[in-house]
């Protein structure tokens, strides 16, 4: 009977051993799961908040090319309406070429 004890108390401890290595391996497991996920979610949220920037910087890229673009234009068309208005000036009569070369020449002085 004694043997029997003996055998049944060396299986006991050997199930005891067993499910608290296996506890430990379950919790191991897990907080290498939880670590895993976190490292993942942070680069998710790294690569989200990159991509967001990248996104706002070329918007902003792309709206300085417009300005640009709308000031150079603005400027274009202002050029040849007084080119236009001057040519108007000296056509209808009410200026003359030379007068007029003469104040534009001024005007470049002040500038």
């Amino acid at each position: 009977m004694d043997y029997l004890k003996k055998g049944f108390s060396m299986a006991k401890e050997g199930a005891v051993a067993a499910a608290e290595k296996t506890k430990a391996g379950v919790e191991g497991a897990a907080a290498k799961t939880k670590e895993g996920v976190m490292y993942v979610g942070n680069k998710t949220k790294d690569g989200m908040v990159a991509g967001v920037n990248t996104v706002s910087q070329r918007t902003t890229d792309q709206a300085n090319i417009v300005g640009d673009a709308t000031v150079a234009g603005a400027n274009e068309l202002s050029q040849q309406t007084v080119e236009g208005m001057e040519n108007a000036a000296v056509n209808s009569g009410l200026v003359n070429q030379v007068n007029l070369s003469r104040d534009a020449e001024k005007h470049i002085m002040f500038l």
